[in-house]
């Protein structure tokens, strides 16, 4: 079973960046997911899902994987990208769109 190690990308329900800073290694699902046909509870047999370890660095969690042999693979962390803006954008002349109320 392999693991992916990765930095979490910020929530759609966060404004700054809290829970971002860690380091996570999980477990990529072996087994797929099956619906449960009377109630329609999603569930596995795979318990190596439930597990996620955190790491203040990427360097921390690769030595714990290789440390106890396991397959893993990196994915880059990828820094949000902020594009200026100013609010007296919205009442220039030469808007793309038209503002109205």
């Amino acid at each position: 079973m392999v693991a992916r190690i990765y930095r979490p990308a910020k929530t759609a329900m966060q404004s700054g960046k809290a829970k971002t800073h860690r380091w996570v290694l999980d477990y990529e699902p072996e087994i797929a997911k099956s619906v449960e046909p009377l109630m329609g509870y999603t569930s596995s047999a795979d318990m190596k899902q439930q597990i996620r370890l955190f790491f203040e660095t990427q360097d921390d969690a690769v030595a714990y994987a290789r440390r106890h042999g396991i397959p893993y693979r990196v994915e880059k962390a990828q820094d949000r990208r902020v594009r200026g803006s100013a609010y007296a954008d919205n009442f220039k002349f030469n808007r793309v769109a038209p503002w109205t109320h």
